[in-house]
């Protein structure tokens, strides 16, 4: 059985082993080492990466007790390498997973709620609470969390004996059995699970609630932690920044002026609309009335103008009136109205003949077309 070095220290980013087995995989190589570092995915944190001698590690999962690294190129079993963990990205997953422990730890103890599901990703952390929090309880959560990490308090782990396991009442999310790992952060949390964390929780910088939303009765709560908070922070700010100076107004002042700006372009929209319309009946005032049909093609009118159009239009002819908009090449939307002829009833039959799709009521259809004007103009106005 491999010796987890990552259970005696997780700051061990390099360490001597030696390869037991070796076996071609589809897409690679998995290697069984006598000890390693690696730690294999578990606990709703991801596995370590980096490099097996020259062989380079892209996941590492435990089967069956047995623990095999996924690698790039096969390893002589017998061979003793060189081991090293990508450092930097262990030390930021530790800092949030020991960061969504305090933070749980708070939660349960303030409110009572279970961690009932967590997932690590990328970018972020999501932790599903069993109840609901208003905002001002995520606030109290989110300082309490922040100053647990101030006070820099030590974080152990360990496996303790069937005797005092059974006497300690710690979190689960599930009926454990065997040997139990414990992560205890005192007077925080008592929790069960299997990854390593951080010495103390100064390490893990920061807890930040990105955002909190209802999740099948209770919470889910989108986290970050650490230096990965940092890089978000910077990311929001450079965003608040560009904001700020197509705004023309200082960065703390960003939201009215998008405000300003939303309100601008309302009133935009109000007159581009009520321009449109009356384009729409100057056009239709320009087409004689007819016993056949009617089409225009148009590339300024907006979906409510070119209704009014086609409505105006439908007053003018026998048959029916049809708008489109668009282009040959991107295809075109269209509006059909009638005062004489049920349109739903003939849809399909119009479709057929301009490579479209849609329908509507017997006075109006829409949807959209694939032929070009010139397949139009002949199939609807023969």
């Amino acid at each position: 059985m491999t010796e987890k070095l990552y259970d005696q220290d997780s700051l061990l980013f390099s360490f001597r082993a030696r390869v037991c087995a070796c076996e071609e995989r589809n897409s690679g190589f998995a290697l069984e080492l006598d000890r390693t570092a690696f730690f294999p995915e578990g606990g709703g944190q991801l596995a370590d990466t980096g490099r097996i001698g020259e062989a380079l590690v892209s996941d590492v999962h435990e089967r069956e007790g047995r623990i095999w690294h996924y690698a790039d190129r096969p390893i002589e079993p017998g061979t003793e390498v060189l081991c090293e963990i990508d450092a930097e990205q262990r030390l930021r997953r530790m800092q949030n997973h020991s960061g969504e422990h305090i933070l749980s730890g708070v939660t349960h103890r303030l409110t009572g709620y279970d961690n009932v599901g967590f997932h690590m990703g990328a970018d972020c952390m999501t932790i599903d609470f069993s109840g609901e929090l208003d905002e001002a309880m995520l606030q109290r959560i989110e300082t309490l969390a922040n100053e647990a990490i101030r006070a820099d308090l030590p974080i152990r782990t360990w496996y303790p004996a069937a005797e005092e396991l059974a006497a300690l009442d710690y979190r689960s999310k599930k009926e454990l059995t065997g040997a139990v790992r414990l992560v205890e952060i005192k007077g925080i949390d008592l929790c069960a699970c299997c990854a390593p964390h951080v010495k103390s929780t100064g390490a893990v910088g920061m807890v930040k609630i990105l955002s909190a939303e209802r999740h099948r009765g209770g919470m889910r709560l989108t986290v970050i932690c650490g230096l990965d908070a940092l890089d978000d922070y910077r990311r929001r700010l450079e965003s608040a920044g560009a904001v700020s100076r197509l705004l023309s107004v200082p960065r703390e002042k960003i939201a009215g002026g998008v405000e300003r700006v939303l309100g601008e372009q309302a009133k935009l929209k109000e007159r581009a609309a009520a321009l449109e319309n009356e384009l729409a009946r100057r056009m239709a005032a320009d087409f004689p009335e007819t016993e056949g049909n009617l089409c225009v093609f148009d590339s300024l009118l907006g979906d409510v103008a070119l209704r009014e159009l086609v409505n105006a239009l439908a007053e003018k002819c026998g048959g029916f009136a049809a708008a489109f908009s668009g282009s040959d090449e991107a295809g075109y939307r269209y509006v059909i109205g009638s005062r004489h002829i049920d349109l739903r009833a003939k849809s399909r039959e119009l479709n057929a003949a301009i490579q479209g799709r849609g329908g509507g009521s017997p006075e109006m259809i829409q949807g959209s077309c694939r032929a070009t004007q010139a397949e139009i103009t002949e199939a609807l106005m023969k």
